[in-house]
């Protein structure tokens, strides 16, 4: 089973890596782009066969790891 996370900077964080692109975007012509948030997919493959259990794992490697939870939120898919 696979499981993909979705990290993204909760809104009101700064996010100067997106703001960097943004600029970059328009120096490269691009210049109807008004904002970009920056964020990282993380692709899990799991032993688990039951999906419940394959999340509520994923879920919790989220709250440990793979997210800091108090700039960032997730959302957590299984394929």
């Amino acid at each position: 089973m696979k499981a993909r996370v979705t990290v993204m900077l909760k809104n009101g964080v700064l996010d100067p890596q997106g703001e960097a692109i943004r600029h970059a975007l328009g120096a490269l012509g691009f210049a109807g782009v008004e904002g970009v948030r920056q964020g990282k997919v993380i692709e899990l493959d799991l032993a688990a066969r039951d999906k419940a259990a394959a999340e509520a794992d994923v879920q919790t490697m989220c709250e440990k790891l793979l997210a800091n939870t108090v700039i960032e939120g997730y959302k957590v898919e299984i394929l």
